[in-house]
């Protein structure tokens, strides 16, 4: 009687095979959006046959990119949001989080037009921009940013900026870990920029030492 053929190390190498596509995908789709799904392969390692079959068109691989990204958005929001701090320190450990997540992803507003579709980015976006929106709106009512702008309107230019930003870290025309950029969030949401730089620096601290007692 024939043996059955084991599946479990297959089925291991489908899912090492899919992550390594995507985890190319999101660097090299940062680069150039006009990557190839021929060319993922060959960057990626794997025959063009083994792509498709995780992947069958350029929409389907965008899509999972697209999913992934909302998987970990909704994760980072998770510790991003801090109901309990003052606005202003809640926008900086917000910035912080964003940030990180954002250069992973960034690409995905570039490709938004062409090939997600703005709806589908903004669904994606959407828990972000809500809680962004939140703490604007919190900061306003407690006189601790400006009233220019309403604040969804304020939360959309700050995030442009910080796209913006992101581009500049990753053409070599600016250094930052995120500490220059939530300092700047916080200097247009109208806190004065010395306060502002105390505020990231304590911050960054609480971060650090969170981060210490996890380890």
């Amino acid at each position: 009687m024939t043996k059955p053929v084991a599946r479990a190390p297959q089925r291991r190498n489908a899912r090492s095979n899919r992550a390594r596509i995507l985890a190319t995908a999101r660097h090299e789709l940062g680069r150039n959006p006009d990557l190839t799904l021929e060319e993922l392969a060959r960057a990626s390692g794997v025959v063009r046959r083994t792509l498709y079959g995780h992947f069958p068109g350029r929409t389907a691989l965008l899509e999972a990119l697209a999913e992934e990204a909302s998987d970990a958005l909704r994760s980072t929001l998770a510790t991003a949001t801090r109901p309990e701090e003052p606005a202003e320190r809640a926008l900086a450990h917000f910035t912080f989080s964003m940030w990180h997540l954002g250069d992973r992803y960034r690409f995905l507003l570039s490709l938004a037009r062409r090939d997600l579709g703005l709806d589908r980015v903004a669904e994606i976006l959407k828990p972000a921009r809500d809680e962004g929106t939140a703490i604007l709106q919190r900061g306003q009512r407690d006189g601790v940013f400006h009233t220019l702008l309403p604040p969804g309107v304020l939360s959309a230019g700050l995030e442009a900026m910080t796209v913006a930003l992101l581009e500049e870290v990753n053409s070599g025309a600016l250094e930052d870990d995120g500490a220059r950029t939530a300092v700047a969030t916080l200097v247009a949401a109208g806190v004065p920029e010395r306060r502002a730089r105390v505020v990231v620096d304590e911050v960054a601290l609480a971060a650090a030492a969170e981060r210490a007692a996890e380890d």
